[in-house]
């Protein structure tokens, strides 16, 4: 996939699926700015790619502050000379039904894993206009496609919304060269999960939904990105892409 000198901004990439998005891009030739809460390990991860012959930078951001959106785009236009894409992929999970969540909660969920889309397309859209086009690529979830019932009501809210505002951005910005899509994976294979899956329940519910059989993996949902950030995928637009298994064809 064609990605060389691309310079991509990822969310939430100093560790997990971000982090593995990361380091799959620059092994293809991107150059990639790392956001993150948490400096110690964005920096590590920019360290690390650099290390290895890769392009990256950190800068340290609260994504639900426009202040820090703003830096943050700033930033990487200082240090790649542009901005070609922006990969929305910071979120968080509270994991309470709906009867026990209160809604300072609710609205905490709505803020940084709908605020931060809006945020983050807002402050990357004048840039890519700018210089002629670019793309956005949102971290969705199955739950932003179906009602899923192991999963807090309010995380599927906050996904469907990202969804919906994925399609709004893609139709409108469609004109000026800007591309926008969103991916959905179900569970992840991750160290967490993976010890969660010893207990019997957890591991009927979570591999016992997906036709495949196997969850799925990091490097499943970070090909997806490679994809959708390549030049192969440029007449790719509105798109919710399910990396799923098949869970979603019921």
């Amino acid at each position: 996939m064609n990605v060389k000198d691309k310079v991509i901004m990822i969310t939430g990439a100093g560790g997990g699926l971000g982090s593995e998005m990361a380091r799959l891009l620059c092994d293809n030739g991107a150059k990639v700015v790392i956001v993150d809460l948490d400096a110690e390990k964005g920096q590590a991860t920019a360290d690390d790619i650099c290390a290895k012959g890769g392009q990256a930078w950190f800068i340290k951001a609260d994504v639900t502050s426009e202040a820090d959106w703003k830096a943050a785009v700033d930033f990487a236009v200082e240090k790649g000379g542009r901005l070609d894409v922006l990969v929305n992929n910071a979120g968080i999970n509270i994991r309470k039904p709906v009867e026990e969540m209160v809604i300072d909660e609710w609205m905490t969920m709505m803020k940084v894993n709908t605020g931060s889309t809006f945020l983050g397309s807002k402050y990357a859209i004048p840039v890519m206009r700018k210089q002629g086009g670019g793309a956005i690529i949102n971290t969705s979830s199955v739950c932003g496609l179906v009602g899923h019932k192991f999963t807090p009501e309010a995380y599927t809210a906050t996904k469907g919304a990202v969804t919906l505002l994925t399609k709004a951005i893609a139709s409108r910005y469609a004109k000026d060269g800007i591309r926008c899509n969103s991916i959905h994976p179900s569970t992840v294979d991750t160290p967490l999960v993976r010890e969660k899956l010893k207990d019997p329940q957890f591991h009927a519910e979570r591999v016992g939904e997906v036709p495949l059989g196997r969850l799925a993996t990091a490097s499943d949902v970070a090909n997806a990105v490679l994809y959708l950030c390549s030049e192969e995928a440029s007449f790719i637009n509105g798109i919710a892409l399910p990396i799923d298994g098949g869970v979603t064809c019921y």
